[in-house]
């Protein structure tokens, strides 16, 4: 069973229906024990930073995240993979998780609209489970304003918006993270989904 965390800053029903179409169990969860009874975990994420992982904080499931990511997968969905990094700097300095090495900044306007609203390339950088069966021609919808900064070796997938943009990050065990909305990218989005779903077991 995956456990979807319900705290009040996500995209929950969303990526619920999308589990539901993959035939991949799941349930939206708010308590430490079903989360520590799950498979899998994901974190969904729309928002603000600082707002959200207030709300987090309040649930009083950060301990059990960070212990939980530690043996079994944990997938960050846009700001939910946002808040896998150890800062963010959204209207103000914020503690993340820290499960990934790196922050969270406001990406650079350039002569491109931000937010970053709309489908881009993925472009792969390193090999990650989630990426099986992906083609080298493939687009996933992103809805941000801020991206992650962190080393290469994290960076599974990025995707070129005024400059690198992270996609797709991972800590090399069990924490995954995507930028994108996969519940909103078609049948790329849904072959990420079925990975996350392959990593259990």
């Amino acid at each position: 069973m995956i456990a979807i965390i319900d705290y009040g800053a996500g995209n929950i029903f969303s990526v619920k229906n999308a589990l539901d179409y993959l035939g991949l169990e799941s349930r939206l969860v708010s308590d430490k024990a079903s989360i520590e009874a799950a498979d899998a975990v994901i974190l969904p994420g729309v928002g603000a930073f600082p707002a959200a992982m207030r709300m987090l904080d309040s649930t009083g499931l950060v301990e059990t995240i960070k212990e939980q990511a530690a043996k079994k997968p944990l997938l960050g969905i846009c700001l939910g993979m946002q808040m896998l990094f150890e800062k963010g700097y959204e209207f103000e300095e914020c503690d993340g998780l820290g499960l990934i090495g790196g922050s969270v900044l406001k990406m650079e306007e350039h002569d491109l609209i931000i937010p970053h609203m709309g489908w881009n390339k993925l472009e792969k950088l390193n090999d990650c489970r989630l990426l099986s069966g992906i083609g080298d021609n493939e687009y996933v919808y992103f809805v941000h304003s801020y991206k992650a900064e962190c080393e290469d070796k994290n960076i599974a997938a990025y995707s070129e918006y005024g400059g690198r943009v992270p996609a797709l990050v991972f800590d090399g065990n069990f924490v995954y993270g995507a930028q994108f909305h996969p519940e909103k990218s078609g049948d790329t989005g849904l072959k990420i989904l079925r990975n996350f779903g392959g990593l259990i077991g």
